[in-house]
């Protein structure tokens, strides 16, 4: 798999920019996409498709639910709607007009949350969205995509444009590792597996798949690590996941969201049902996420580190599931 020199050359970039640049190619692909933003077109890149295509461009204002309401309109009416502003406004905001005007209805409106996780820093709890994933995927038709860089992020802009039906993207604006390339795959529901390992299966989303990956390599005079970068969350890779804990007969999530209803919810959900897995034995299995609470305000460093989702607590939970 092609991915970049991250070890010997490490280069960054933020989701968002990767998603502001997809979403301005996407505008010169396709004239049906309309874009609708929160009265926050910078901060969450989507100037770059308001200064190319003004036309197709709504500024709605500080009105969530407003805006996720036209944009459903806007799906009916053949249009392929981006309705975009921070995580925690659109989704906890917005929640009700999702559900009923979008989901409900299996609308193609695509929602774009930008600043996720703990990207808003200083911003404070309020500005910080840490339950978005798991509020997003329990609706029913709902898609959630959360990339785990920059060119993974524009990658992903474009190919929900070509899906029907109610997505969700996650973005934030840390500058995070790039691992992808343009020629690394990238298909929504097939999650990429970035290191083959025999003992211990870590799985994980956005920001942290970098951090994941780092400390496989670091760790590789002791312990067999396996990588996987689950950029879908639902609908989830079932087979990719299979196929790994088969073969490592462990797995550690890592998130930078709240531990309950995110991603390790969602593996756990699949690999505690027998039925589901046919496996004999349970598997060991370790949620790393936000441990039910707010965040505050800091910067991004400050706060991973608080919430222990930095490499050295995520190294310390590695060996202590590889002592089973």
């Amino acid at each position: 798999m092609k991915l970049t020199d991250y070890l010997n050359n490490p280069t960054y970039g933020s989701t968002r920019d990767g998603f502001g640049v997809g979403l301005k190619d996407l505008g010169g692909q396709n004239v049906q996409v309309i874009v609708l933003c929160a009265d926050l077109s910078e901060s969450t890149r989507v100037n770059w498709f308001k200064e190319a295509f003004p036309d197709r461009y709504l500024e709605m204002g500080v009105a969530e639910e407003n805006m996720i309401g036209i944009a459903a309109g806007l799906a009916l009416a053949g249009k392929i709607p981006y309705a975009i502003s921070y995580s925690t406004f659109v989704v906890n905001n917005a929640l009700g007009p999702i559900r009923s005007s979008v989901c409900y209805t299996n609308t193609n409106v695509k929602i774009v949350g930008g600043h996720a996780g703990f990207s808003a820093g200083p911003d404070g709890a309020t500005h910080q969205a840490l339950e978005d994933i798991a509020t997003m995927r329990v609706l029913p038709n709902m898609k959630v995509i959360v990339p785990c860089d920059q060119e993974e992020s524009r990658k992903a802009t474009i190919a929900i444009s070509k899906e029907v039906g109610p997505y969700y993207l996650r973005v934030g604006k840390f500058q995070s590792l790039n691992i992808t390339t343009k020629e690394t795959p990238f298909e929504i529901g097939k999650a990429t597996t970035l290191k083959d390992g025999s003992d211990l299966t870590i799985i994980a989303c956005g920001s942290m798949v970098a951090e994941c990956l780092t400390v496989a390599h670091k760790l590789e005079k002791d312990y067999s690590i396996e990588v996987i970068n689950m950029h879908t969350i639902k609908p989830l890779d079932y087979e990719s996941i299979l196929k790994s804990v088969k073969k490592t007969g462990a797995v550690l999530t890592v998130e930078e969201h709240q531990k309950a209803g995110g991603l390790g919810s969602a593996v756990a959900e699949f690999l505690s049902q027998p039925a589901l897995t046919r496996l004999k034995n349970s598997i060991p299995m370790k949620i790393i996420g936000v441990d039910d609470s707010f965040g505050e305000s800091g910067t991004v460093k400050e706060l991973l580190e608080k919430h222990k989702l930095t490499a050295i607590y995520i190294t310390k939970e590695i060996d202590i599931l590889m002592t089973r």
